[in-house]
């Protein structure tokens, strides 16, 4: 019997790559997206494509209602889905900041909410959650995603522990900047909400330049992805590249006032 992998933000960049690897690799993917459309690659190999909105609740129980009537099991459960709201904390609305936060968390947590009863009831299961470099660090005009990925991190910590006894992982993803369309729709927003005449347009213009540069490609990561879903003993934590790996080890060990120093200059 096939292992059956849910992957959400599987239209494109690193949802569609995890799952097309994952089907590969011989899972039963059923990727959700809005865009159903655009998984038909993932279709051609055998997966299936549903449409999805982590942010309605009617989409996610048919979602998962549908997962469940087809295939009675969820094996892996890989959160993929997301963006970046970059922008002044005194300048982006709050709304903005509530929608943030309901793609990049609270969807996300309700979708687990929804899985986890089949998870227990086989007593197995794995949940990877993509967060970024961004959840361990912070940069001006990163606010609201740097706050929704720091909430996911300790988010999925404590559900580690919560789930643990029931035969369920829990395991972290965290991407630095990646080759994919996610990069555009980040700096858009942030040359969009920082107009010409607000007094953070230099340090706009200097952090859409970075968001720019990428270290890592969709398939570094969905390698990684893989890696955190077949391991027997999965590490809880994982990073792309050896410099990314380095970059969360020292984090830890860097005073904040250093920390601020060396950010500062993606803004000069």
């Amino acid at each position: 019997m096939k292992k059956v992998a849910i992957v959400t933000g599987a239209s494109s960049g690193i949802g569609l790559e995890s799952a097309k690897m994952l089907q590969k690799r011989g899972y039963q993917v059923i990727g959700g997206a809005r865009h159903v459309e655009k998984m038909q690659s993932l279709v051609e190999m055998g997966g299936q494509a549903h449409q999805l909105d982590v942010t309605n609740e009617s989409s996610l129980t048919e979602f998962v209602d549908f997962v469940l009537k087809h295939y009675g099991r969820v094996d892996v459960l890989i959160n993929s889905a997301g963006y970046g709201s970059f922008g002044a904390l005194e300048e982006v609305s709050i709304e903005e900041a509530k929608n943030q936060f309901d793609v990049n968390l609270f969807g996300l947590v309700r979708l687990i909410q929804l899985v986890l009863p089949t998870m227990r009831a086989q007593h197995s299961g794995r949940i990877i959650n993509i967060s970024s470099l961004a959840g361990l660090m912070y940069t001006g005009l990163g606010g609201w995603y740097h706050i929704s990925k720091h909430a996911l991190e300790t988010m999925s910590d404590i559900l580690r522990l919560e789930v643990k006894q029931f035969g369920v992982d829990v395991v972290v993803v965290e991407p630095g900047n990646t080759a994919t369309r996610w990069q555009k729709i980040p700096v858009d927003k942030l040359l969009t909400v920082t107009p010409e005449n607000s007094p953070y347009r230099s340090m706009a213009i200097n952090l859409a330049k970075s968001l720019k540069n990428s270290n890592a490609t969709t398939s570094d990561v969905a390698a990684v992805i893989l890696k955190a879903v077949t391991s027997k003993k999965p590490k809880l934590r994982y990073q792309i590249k050896f410099q990314e790996y380095l970059t969360a080890k020292l984090l830890k060990l860097i005073p904040d006032q250093i920390q601020d120093k060396i950010v500062m200059r993606l803004f000069s």
